[in-house]
């Protein structure tokens, strides 16, 4: 029932969820240290970090699924179609963002001397961004306007090594447990130790590799792979309405109200190292199962699945929209109240980086898969004339 599912519907709505946090949570950093204003004591603005673990989790998911589903149609998965894929995606819009932030903006700003200093030079970090370790210019040089990119390099490690593990090893299993074992006796050392993952850098690396994130939405996908054809998970106990909405409203309250609560049950949920984390995981597994399989008989909202379609875009895009949009309220800031900056700054950054990012899928990130797409419809057109000929 479950082994031929060919598009998950209703996660373009999650994936834009998840990004507009990220938007959020950064118009929040920016205004504080720009002094424009100051939002970070609200849990809504501070969710940066459960965001991209949602998209860890997501793409742990669909990665893996996709991985489940080829080896069970051809006994076997094709390593190098896998690679094409990803770096056909990714790649693109990666290396333009890495063009525009060390080579375009130090232009731009020299050009007409705008008082801001990169805290790099390319010089001194173009491997770390070529080689997909962005995350060694966090920990080198802190906040910058390619920090987004640190994510990027996580997963491309990540699907370095996946692809290879699901084709070796014959119980996809293994590959799942065994990331989330060695990661979590990881994390419980460098806990245990009561080392600072601020100026460790072992620390800092096995605390931002989030693989057992997404090795947890593998394992999602695995279960739900080999769901037996006989059962229904939409009819299951698990997935019960009254479930559901709890879980959801749950969530709900973590993403509005987590800083907020003092408790000791709600602390030990989710304020607890190590574990917290996984908790968090599972709950966001549990809202991308659910909530794909809520739209089996639905039809996905147009507008949220558009704006899905862009969540890389907003993702990648935002922190360079939003310096420019700094640049202008700080010379507005004297004029406007407090609480009307916040909306219209909110509001201008969400629109301009949702322009941007969907000029940028339309005309370039598409560019890159239009090939593959002519070549398929190509062998389809050599097929029904053959067919016609015959």
């Amino acid at each position: 029932m479950y082994k031929e599912i060919t598009h998950f519907k209703g996660l373009n709505t999650l994936r834009f969820i998840a990004a507009s946090l990220v938007v959020l949570h950064h118009s929040a950093t920016i205004g504080r240290k720009y002094e424009l204003f100051n939002i970070e004591n609200f849990s809504l603005f501070r969710n940066g970090a459960n965001a991209v673990s949602f998209f860890f989790v997501l793409s742990g998911f669909l990665i893996t699924y996709l991985l489940l589903k080829e080896k069970n149609q051809t006994k076997t998965i094709s390593i190098k179609s896998f690679y094409l894929r990803r770096v056909k995606r990714i790649w693109p819009l990666y290396f333009l963002l890495i063009f525009i932030g060390t080579i375009f903006l130090p232009f731009f700003f020299s050009i007409f001397n705008i008082d801001y200093q990169m805290p790099y030079t390319l010089s001194q970090t173009w491997y770390y961004f070529l080689f997909f370790f962005p995350i060694l210019v966090l920990f080198n040089y802190g906040n910058h306007f390619l920090e987004p990119l640190w994510s990027i390099g996580v997963e491309e490690v990540f699907y370095l090594i996946w692809a290879p593990l699901f084709k070796f090893i014959k119980k996809s299993l293994i590959p799942i447990l065994f990331i989330i074992a060695i990661k979590l006796s990881l994390s419980i050392y460098i806990q245990i130790q009561g080392i600072d993952i601020s100026t460790n850098l072992f620390a800092f690396l096995i605390h931002n590799y989030s693989f057992e994130t997404m090795a947890i939405g593998a394992l999602g996908a695995y279960l739900l792979f080999t769901t037996p054809p006989y059962k229904s998970l939409e009819t299951s106990i698990l997935f019960a309405k009254p479930i559901k909405y709890l879980l959801y409203l749950i969530v709900i309250i973590y993403l509005c109200f987590n800083i907020n609560i003092d408790n000791c049950i709600w602390n030990f949920v989710f304020k607890t190292p190590v574990l917290s984390p996984l908790i968090i995981s599972l709950l966001y597994l549990y809202i991308i199962i659910s909530y794909t399989l809520s739209f089996k008989e639905k039809k996905e909202n147009r507008t949220l699945f558009l704006l899905g379609e862009i969540s890389y875009g907003i993702y990648m895009y935002h922190m360079g929209v939003m310096f420019f949009v700094v640049l202008i309220f700080s010379k507005l800031k004297a004029f406007i109240p407090n609480s009307l900056l916040i909306i219209t700054f909110l509001i201008a950054v969400f629109l301009l980086t949702i322009v941007i990012s969907s000029l940028s899928k339309r005309y370039f990130e598409n560019f890159f898969s239009k090939k593959k797409k002519s070549k398929k419809n190509l062998k389809k057109v050599k097929k029904k004339f053959l067919k016609a000929k015959k």
